[in-house]
């Protein structure tokens, strides 16, 4: 007989309204992305009349969650950025010359005494003063190297010392030169992305694309140099003991010195230690706020480790000047008044309220590694996102209708039954892409149509196989019966095919392609259930009240 138990069919109404509810935000997309903009302010401590207002404008016992609309439906700024991983080996190569001489000042009776000569950025090239040491000086620099941490490198040391008469090269090693190049992708994407979020930009879209290109995709930004502008900076924070001041842009800093032009004061040039005391990895805050002659500034506060180094600094520095440089300018260089233990402080400096809100939004979230060379960049209007969702919507009604049509006039009331599960299907669709938080573009709206077309597949099959059963003179219950049951192997063996095909489109692919393997992988979950489960059930309910004899299928 023709059953389904109680508890399947209250298992199958359950879910499908479940999804319909999560869909039904959607259809009021401009006032539930109100109430949740105003929701997330209220859940930071923001309070007011409006805001309250706006919060009230959905209810909040409702599912709120949406679809997120990609740049190319809501419209805004894409960026492809190259990282220049080059950069690091200075950085790198600088932070080990210390170590080094150190190293062979413990053994200056051997090896004399060490210079640091002029060489590549990649290269730490040292002279010594006694030759006849060079063979002792060459296996202390070599006891130096450590492991390369990355799974490739397993084994191999991270620097490759060479030793010419006096002379000791020291270079990276290609293993370690891998591995610096993907931590500084890695991390740069990691800093973009904190970045973003931290002026509350919409479901962005940060990927890493080949072996140092991100891409970067806000929506509803007006421009993408205003992306350009927040992420372009690479904030390098450090702070540095004043050596002198001086006009001359050609001045000669000295061994150990660098020279560093001043931020606010066109023609003045600082000649700095170029050993930081402190550096902006240490600082755990940053906020702007106002000096005590009213000006903007930024408040700042160190970790454990930056608060001890800037206390003891300060505390045996009092009375000289301390520059606070941002990305090799010189933004302020007060004068030491007293100690500061506490890790906290203040800059001050010729600022207007936006570039302190910017300069704190930038400390936050950290420095980048390495600077950015943007290759691509491209703003889409929301006239023409709106175009683009207007494109899609007649597709997918055209779709539909033709869908629709074709089903009801080839198996009449039984056709029927299979539209009313499309329409469950589609709204399925949308209720767990807002339940997971998933992206619609254009590719995935082309996705959706195709599901459309590749929902009703399922029940096709059933019906042919029905009409088989019917004429081998069986009774209507059973010719439904072994029509589903006949029919299954058929419907998961071309679903399954189609999911794995998306899948690897989701592993291989990226942007617009994973937008549309993610919608045709959903849609074939949401079609093969709602034809299977949710026309039976439609089927078995008519069956149940109607009796019929016979059956036109």
């Amino acid at each position: 007989m023709l059953q389904i138990p109680f508890w399947q069919r209250i298992l199958i109404v359950l879910i499908c309204v479940a999804g319909i509810g999560l869909a039904l935000p959607n259809f009021f997309y401009s006032r539930v992305e109100t109430h949740n903009d105003a929701q997330a302010l209220i859940d930071k401590g923001q309070t007011s009349d409006e805001i309250a207002a706006k919060a009230a404008m959905w209810p909040s016992w409702m599912p709120s969650s949406l679809v997120n609309l990609g740049l190319d439906l809501r419209g805004g700024a894409s960026l492809l950025a190259e990282v220049q991983v080059a950069d690091v080996y200075k950085t790198t190569m600088d932070g080990l010359w210390p170590e080094v001489r150190d190293a062979l000042a413990a053994e200056r009776d051997t090896v004399g005494f060490v210079t640091r000569e002029d060489s590549a950025p990649d290269v730490l090239v040292v002279r010594l003063s006694n030759e006849s040491g060079a063979a002792r000086a060459l296996e202390i620099v070599r006891a130096l190297a450590q492991p390369v941490s990355s799974l490739t490198g397993a084994g191999q040391s991270n620097i490759v010392v060479a030793a010419n008469g006096p002379v000791l090269t020291i270079s990276l090693s290609d293993a370690e030169k891998a591995a610096t190049d993907d931590r500084t992708v890695a991390q740069a994407l990691e800093i973009i992305r904190r970045r973003i979020d931290e002026v509350g930009t919409r479901e962005p879209t940060i990927l890493r694309q080949g072996d140092n290109r991100i891409l970067v995709q806000v929506p509803g930004v007006g421009s993408a140099q205003e992306i350009k502008d927040l992420i372009g900076t690479t904030a390098q924070l450090t702070f540095q003991p004043v050596v002198n001041r001086t006009t001359d842009a050609n001045a000669n800093p000295g061994s150990g010195n660098i020279l560093v032009p001043s931020l606010d004061q066109p023609g003045q040039f600082y000649i700095l230690e170029a050993t930081p005391t402190v550096t902006g990895e240490e600082l755990v805050d940053a906020q702007p706020s106002f000096d005590q002659n009213g000006r903007p500034a930024v408040n700042f506060r160190f970790n454990p480790t930056g608060a001890r180094k800037f206390g003891e600094y300060t505390a045996n520095n009092i009375g000289s000047p301390f520059a606070i440089v941002l990305d090799n300018e010189v933004i302020s260089a007060p004068t030491i008044q007293s100690a500061i233990p506490g890790g906290s402080g203040i800059i001050t400096g010729n600022f207007t309220i936006e570039e302190s809100t910017k300069l704190a939004v930038l400390l936050r979230a950290g420095a980048l590694p390495a600077k950015l060379n943007f290759l691509e960049e491209r703003t889409v209007g929301p006239e023409l996102g709106q175009d683009s969702i207007d494109s899609g919507k007649k597709a997918a009604l055209v779709g539909s209708a033709a869908v629709i049509l074709f089903m009801a006039l080839t198996y009449g009331m039984f056709g029927w039954f299979a539209n009313v599960a499309l329409a469950v299907n589609i709204a399925m669709m949308f209720g767990v892409l807002s339940l997971i938080g998933g992206t619609l573009t254009l590719p995935g709206i082309a996705g959706i149509v195709l599901t459309v077309g590749m929902a009703v597949d399922a029940n096709v099959l059933i019906y042919e196989r029905i009409r088989e059963e019917l004429r081998s003179a069986k009774g209507p219950a059973r010719a439904i019966e072994l029509g589903y049951e006949r029919a299954l192997s058929a419907i998961l063996d071309s679903n399954i095919t189609t999911l794995i095909t998306a899948g690897i489109l989701f592993w291989l692919g990226s942007g617009p392609v994973r937008g549309f393997a993610i919608t045709l992988g959903l849609g074939i979950i949401t079609s093969v259930f709602t034809a299977y489960y949710v026309t039976r059930l439609i089927i078995v309910i008519w069956f149940e009240r109607k009796r019929p004899k016979t059956i036109e299928v």
